[in-house]
């Protein structure tokens, strides 16, 4: 039988989906992709965090695989929340690319040779805490749209700067585009920025055994962690943070972070931990404790 791959319509989630078809294709397993429009995308004039956070981008395309519409589902897992439908689980996550973020410019400037009162355009609250914190003489604007509407915004000059995910523009053949990456001491990532999942439905075994090969272990485990945090912090709450882990040796070494949203406070941590969800719980449970708690649940 043919699997049905539900994905988002974008450029992106339709080279995602194609690129588990024809991982699966590889495999002997046949596969259609099937497009579906969610909510993220029809209120593209909206902050996500007014439409239902990045869960947005989720909600049709779980209602068609709940409904036996698909067989499984293609997501950047950073828009994933850590609280999944009843009948839902995370059943593969494919290898990791580049996880860090990228400075496209219109003048080829990097981050800091960017000039007092420069356009950064960026809808992400962890971006744009990290910038403020950094360089408080930026002037940082919302950005939303696809990866191609944001570049064409750049070179149009509404914005002097954008700030996109690397693997975004990677995969879409437009890394050259990218006039810094940012490393991870500089810009840390969203969890689970860069990785590719696939959820099925509990119990649909055929499904499973299908996209089983494809599942990389080494990501998962580093994921485990960054979400393990997230997790501990309350789920997908609305407010700055990041995650990223690597592993290091027998453990995962997780650094994170949650902010306010103008970068006037950054709370940083990091740890290491043989067991990927206990380092992201031990972490999380650091940053409350250390002031993060008033930032998450503001009174």
């Amino acid at each position: 039988m043919r699997l049905r791959i539900g994905t988002r319509g974008s450029a992106l989630a339709l080279w995602q989906a194609e690129h588990v078809k024809a991982r699966l294709a590889a495999l002997g397993q046949a596969a259609d992709v099937v497009p579906i429009t969610t909510t993220g995308d029809r209120l593209l004039d909206r902050r996500l965090e007014l439409v239902g956070g990045k869960g947005a981008f989720l909600k049709e395309i779980e209602e068609a695989l709940l409904d036996e519409r698909v067989d499984i589902a293609v997501h950047s897992l950073k828009d994933v929340p850590t609280a999944l439908p009843p009948g839902l689980h995370l059943a593969a996550f494919l290898e990791r690319a580049d996880p860090r973020d990228a400075l496209v410019s219109a003048s080829g400037a990097r981050l800091a040779q960017l000039p007092k009162g420069a356009r950064l355009g960026t809808t992400s609250l962890r971006r744009q805490a990290q910038i403020r914190a950094q360089r408080a003489d930026l002037e940082v604007l919302d950005l939303r749209g696809n990866v191609d509407t944001r570049l064409r915004k750049v070179r149009e000059g509404q914005y002097d700067a954008i700030l996109l995910a690397a693997a975004g523009l990677a995969r879409l053949g437009r890394a050259a585009e990218a006039t810094e990456i940012l490393e991870p001491d500089v810009m840390l990532p969203a969890p689970g920025q860069g990785a590719i999942v696939i959820e099925c439905r509990a119990g649909d075994e055929r499904s499973a055994r299908a996209i089983a090969p494809l599942d990389h272990h080494a990501t998962g485990r580093c994921v485990l962690a960054e979400r393990s945090f997230l997790a501990g912090l309350g789920g997908g709450c609305n407010v700055p943070l990041g995650a990223y882990a690597e592993e290091s040796g027998h453990e995962v070494w997780l650094r994170a972070l949650v902010a306010r949203a103008d970068g006037s406070l950054v709370l940083r941590g990091e740890c290491r931990d043989s067991d990927a969800a206990a380092a992201g719980r031990r972490l999380a449970e650091d940053l409350l404790a250390r002031g993060a708690a008033a930032l998450v649940h503001p009174a």
